[in-house]
């Protein structure tokens, strides 16, 4: 359609990419009104997932994947996210997880190579397990509460993970525990179908009610030793790169409610005029302001993208360009839909469309990390060295 945002595309590989990512979204957008009802991830979308090898697409080349760019991820996330934001962000863990490990190899060689030949070969699916009630987002740095105590060649888990997105669909989760014995923060990677495991239902939010994000309980979790796959480091966090999948989700959420929106001004026109609403003075006002906001927010987000992609030496003096474009972008995806739902009017409130999701939606952006306040000490901080 010639009126939906154009795609930031470059090459022919960038296209079939994209491609596969339309396909896709344009599949899971007929289920979002199930996954509002249900708050939980249709069992048919991850599918649809995987059945177009999308899981396994940020993989190195030697392990069967396609060793997707950081640029590639973000304009597939996007359009994903274009047809089911909900979708978009929780499957954008699990692609950014995958291409962490990769790179930054953090994991022991055998566990890797294993949870690599399950993703390609099985499409498996993981999830980092770190947020706990009482600690809050673990980029606050609290020390978690589940705890991890030595029994022979095992570890014996117990506890409460929240915002586990995807928990009754994953097949893998990578869960964060305080090691007794080693006393230090590692994480296990732990089989769904491992005894002590269970998933209780507590998601019932406001926005991104697809991601089902429900709570991941372990009792008295049994796990051989070599399950504990990573040791928190005492060195500086390296920036993380894939975290772009955030910003990427909420302005392709914010895209699609621009695209509605114009959708909406062409065709409505009311007996008082005689013209579509359209070529109403206020109506041009908001949707040029839609495209200005949209315009800054993509191009920062991809440019940083391509600084990561094209200068990985460059990527440890990246954190406080990449902490940006996920305030800058997800404040500008507020702002987008607000102007959208202004366009829409009374109508923008009713349950028959999408504008009043992507409201409620795009507000789950300002709670993801980074924090918008951590953004801003970080940028005065460097500012004032």
């Amino acid at each position: 359609m010639s009126n939906l945002f154009k795609p930031f595309i470059n090459n022919e590989r960038q296209q079939r990419l994209f491609d596969k990512a339309d396909k896709i979204a344009d599949l899971v957008k007929q289920r979002v009104p199930e996954a509002e009802k249900t708050a939980t991830l249709p069992k048919e979308n991850l599918q649809d997932l995987k059945s177009e090898d999308y899981v396994s697409l940020p993989l190195p080349n030697e392990y069967g994947g396609q060793n997707l760019s950081l640029y590639e991820l973000i304009l597939m996330q996007e359009r994903l996210a274009a047809g089911d934001g909900a979708t978009a962000l929780s499957i954008g863990w699990h692609m950014g997880i995958v291409m962490e490990l990769s790179e930054q190899q953090l994991w022991p060689k055998d566990k890797f190579n294993m949870i690599a030949s399950e993703i390609v070969n099985h499409q498996k699916v993981l999830n980092r397990a770190s947020t706990e009630p009482a600690t809050g987002s673990p980029t606050r740095g609290g020390k978690p509460e589940t705890n991890a105590v030595k029994d022979g060649d095992f570890y014996i888990l117990n506890g409460r993970k929240s915002f586990t997105s995807m928990a009754s669909s994953l097949d893998y989760f990578v869960v964060s525990a305080y090691v007794e014995d080693k006393e230090a923060v590692g994480w296990f990677l732990i089989d769904k179908d491992t005894p002590g495991i269970s998933v209780d239902h507590t998601w019932d939010t406001l926005g991104m009610r697809g991601t089902g994000s429900d709570d991941l309980v372990l009792h008295d979790v049994k796990l051989a030793d070599d399950l504990l796959v990573e040791l928190a480091s005492e060195e500086p966090r390296k920036p993380k790169g894939w975290l772009l999948h955030i910003p990427a989700c909420y302005l392709g959420i914010a895209i699609a409610a621009r695209n509605d929106a114009i959708l909406f001004a062409k065709s409505y026109q009311p007996n008082s005029l005689d013209t579509t609403i359209s070529e109403v003075p206020h109506v041009k006002q908001k949707i040029g302001e839609m495209e200005l906001k949209l315009m800054q927010a993509r191009h920062f987000m991809y440019r940083i993208a391509e600084k990561w992609d094209e200068k990985p030496e460059e990527r440890d003096l990246l954190g406080p360009e990449l902490a940006a474009v996920k305030t800058v972008a997800t404040n500008t995806a507020n702002e987008v839909v607000d102007l959208a739902m202004r366009i829409a009017g009374g109508r923008g409130l009713a349950k028959g469309s999408r504008f009043e999701q992507y409201y409620r939606d795009v507000r789950a952006g300002l709670h993801n990390p980074p924090m918008d306040d951590m953004v801003i000490q970080m940028l005065a901080g460097r500012a004032l060295k």
